[in-house]
């Protein structure tokens, strides 16, 4: 691919000159920037020959000024890519017309040059000297250095250097003095200060102290003050390296600043969908003109307001207000009006008016759109929903869904091993409907929150046909709810979710597999499967100055404890049946990390590990098959299709069609590692590496060498690297992944050691999928 790059990108751009005969040149005393060659870095060492240990995040701060990518930029500011097209399109493209084949061959091709003159390096250095002294670090030297081609001197690179000196700290600090009730308050925030004697001076800090005083001061009722109403003196003239602090009221305040507010009355106006006819009632002290007819059950607008006439003002009720009322989900806007601070005229209290318009209730929509699931299935879907966001005028919103769509399984069509991989195709017909309460409705689990809080039940079927296999309805039912404890907790528990598979039919080759296979047939009778189920999410994404975003997810599942408990008690021994049915009971649990870390402005290295155990009991002697671990695929080990590895380091039998169906397990363990990067425009690439394998944990005499030991673990784990291409178009991803298999779990005699793959071609696994593999 290189070779055929190499000579395909002077040939397109020999035409492109050949072309055109317009050509732009750069004016006088412009010189090209061609990236960055040096940048050296240097802290000051104290009296005891210690360096001044700059903290990690200050060095990162230094170089992003400094980092500035030049034309057709690979990966850092330090590396090009040898064909400069945009630059060539720019100089070689350029038309004054508007209009026409070339015009729009410039606009897609052509990059503006980055000049010298744009880049400003001695600018870039007085940011970076005036940043650190913001971190304390004062006095800061900074030269660069510009370093023109051999062979064109209007063009080149710049190298930086940066001696960090040695920090300030803080020696002396005069905390804020006020007068009166508000400096009685600001007296007891003292002692958990931000800002403390001995700290290394930090703008930061002193920003962050101030809006903590302020966020407190508000939720006070001194509704009116801002952070910038407190400013700081600073003396670095007291000692070496010495500051003395002052923190001081700015002056010419207003005085209605600092006074505390209570609520005084509250005014509530609602508009409806279509013009109608004024109407106004009193609701808890609070004034509610409302057009007719009225679209929200009162109890619910009493419920959602958190301002109450009497109350101190804060900004915490008037966030809490407006967040409950945009909860309901059933508003197209909500404004909550305080007056400004020049009308108060020495009041002691704030009127509060409320304006909100509710939104049509009903909606409709039809989605058509191309699917790839995590079991490597890709295809057409088809989904319909009629939605109605407030059908018992409280916010309760209920969907009915009907959805069908048709899909076939991507990978490539040889295994490890040798053996053809049978792609299958598949086609799925549901219906579906749900009722969403925007509120907890068992109390114990949570007082009001700003948070989203939501209670659902759910009822659907759907219909599965796999044409080489069986037909497969399923029914299923649910309660639950969804709430948020903090910024990154969030938590899902179903109370009640029960689901029957039932087999409307099968084929010869599926049953004469089922035959060979008890273990399988047992996970694929008819059955019930009364469950339990609790996900806790936890999601710290990226933040202004953080790098990483990390993410945990833990669920758990019961199946059939409640039930067997219940007719155990009641005297009912053995097998136990729900509708004639045996229903299944087992435990399992699932745990998944994923972390990301980004590498400059565009690159990311992204990782995860996932582990999962099942474990069937009582009433059951295996977990149903849709509860059972696989592994390989698009969104997995990659360089093995879907359901192709394991258990541990069982292989079917070669020619056996229906392998697909009894390589699935108890426990799983995966692991993958990417480093994804940006190539050009929507275009990125990826590296990856993938590792894993699943296991049996009852021991199967028809998979030998499936269950889970000690003595094979690492034999067992499968591995496979590979590269891959995302085109990125905002609201969706386009991947493909080419997988190239390095160690199958399975002895193969032909090929001793590790690397164990029958030949390089029989290694490699191709996928399209959409959206990222985590």
């Amino acid at each position: 691919m290189n070779r055929t790059l190499r000579y395909l990108f002077p040939l397109l751009c020999a035409a492109l000159l050949a072309a055109c005969s317009t050509t732009r040149r750069l004016g006088e005393g412009e010189v090209l920037y061609t990236g960055v060659k040096k940048m050296k870095i240097t802290e000051a060492v104290d009296s005891t020959g210690r360096d001044g240990a700059v903290p990690g995040d200050v060095v990162s701060a230094v170089k992003e000024p400094l980092s500035v990518a030049p034309n057709n930029t690979l990966y850092t500011p330090w590396l090009r890519t040898p064909f400069p097209l945009g630059l060539w399109a720019y100089n070689h493209l350029y038309t004054p017309k508007e209009k026409g084949f070339k015009y729009w061959l410039y606009g897609k091709l052509s990059k503006e040059p980055v000049l010298i003159s744009r880049v400003q390096p001695e600018l870039r250095l007085k940011v970076v000297e005036e940043l650190l002294g913001n971190h304390g670090y004062f006095g800061a030297e900074t030269r660069y250095e510009f370093y023109p081609r051999k062979r064109n001197p209007k063009a080149g690179r710049v190298g930086y250097w940066v001696h960090i000196p040695l920090p300030y700290h803080l020696d002396s600090i005069a905390y804020l003095r006020l007068e009166g009730t508000i400096g009685r308050l600001v007296d007891s925030l003292r002692a958990s200060s931000l800002i403390r004697k001995g700290m290394r001076y930090d703008l930061d800090t002193l920003t962050g102290e101030r809006k903590r005083i302020s966020d407190v001061l508000r939720n006070r009722g001194f509704y009116y003050f801002r952070p910038e109403y407190i400013e700081y003196q600073a003396d670095t003239t007291q000692g070496e390296r010495q500051v003395a602090l002052r923190m001081r009221l700015r002056p010419g305040v207003p005085a209605e600043v600092l006074k505390p507010y209570r609520v005084g009355q509250v005014n509530l106006s609602l508009r409806n969908v279509t013009p109608g006819p004024w109407d106004t009632m009193r609701l808890r002290r609070m004034e509610v003109d409302y057009q007719k007819p009225l679209r929200i059950r009162p109890r619910v607008l009493a419920r959602a307001v958190g301002i109450h006439p009497g109350d101190t003002f804060t900004v915490e009720a008037q966030n809490t207000t407006q967040t409950n009322l945009n909860k309901l989900g059933i508003f197209r806007y909500v404004n909550l009006n305080v007056p400004p601070v020049d009308s108060l005229r020495g009041a002691d209290s704030l009127d509060i008016t409320i304006d909100a318009a509710l939104d049509k209730p009903l909606e409709a929509e039809l989605e058509v759109d191309v699917s790839s699931k995590s079991n490597s299935f890709i295809g057409p879907g088809v989904i319909f929903s009629l939605r109605h966001n407030n059908i018992f005028r409280g916010g309760e919103v209920l969907t009915l869904k009907l959805n069908g769509n048709y899909e076939w399984q991507t990978g490539s069509r040889k295994q490890a091993d040798g053996t053809k991989s049978s792609l299958l195709n598949s086609y799925e017909f549901g219906l579906n409907m749900s009722l969403g309460i925007p509120r907890l409705t068992p109390r114990f689990l949570g007082r009001r929150t700003r948070y989203s809080n939501r209670t659902t039940f759910q009822i659907g079927v759907d219909l599965m046909n796999r044409p080489q296999f069986f037909h497969m309805v399923s029914f299923n039912a649910s309660a639950g709810f969804d709430f948020q404890t903090s910024p990154y907790s969030f938590h899902s528990l179903s109370v009640l979710k029960l689901v029957y598979n039932n087999l409307l039919s099968t084929t010869a080759s599926f049953d004469r597999t089922m035959d060979e296979n008890p273990a399988i047939a047992l996970s694929f009778r008819n059955q019930f499967i009364p469950s339990v189920n609790y996900v806790y999410t936890f999601d710290r994404s990226y933040g202004a100055r953080q790098k990483d975003r990390f993410f945990f997810q833990a669920s758990a599942t019961s199946a059939g404890n409640l039930l067997w408990a219940a007719m155990e008690t009641f005297g009912k021994k053995g097998s136990k049946y729900l509708f004639g049915n045996q229903f299944s009971q087992f435990v399992k649990g699932v745990l998944e990390f994923k972390e990301y870390h980004r590498l400059g402005r565009y690159n990311t290295l992204a990782s995860r590990l996932l582990v999962g155990a099942g474990w069937a009991y009582g009433n059951s002697s295996v977990m149903p098959y849709s509860e059972q671990f696989y592994i390989g695929g698009a969104n997995s080990i990659r360089a093995f299709t879907i359901r192709s590895l394991g258990p541990g380091s069982y292989r079917p039998p070669e020619g056996n069609s229906n392998r697909y169906l009894d390589q699935t397990g108890d426990f799983k363990l995966e692991a993958n590692i990417e480093l994804r990067f940006r190539m050009m425009g929507r275009l990125n690439g990826a590296v990856f590496v993938d590792a894993g394998n699943i296991w049996l944990l009852k021991n199967d005499p028809q998979r030998p060498g499936g269950v889970l030991t000690a003595k094979g673990f690492f034999n067992d784990i499968a591995l496979g690297t590979g590269f891959g291409l995302r085109y990125d178009i905002s609201y969706l991803v386009l991947r493909a992944d080419l997988g190239i298999g390095i160690h199958t779990p399975y002895p193969n005699p032909d090929k001793r050691g590790y690397y164990n793959i029958q030949s390089f071609k029989d290694g490699l696994g191709f996928h399209l999928a959409i959206g990222y593999p985590f």
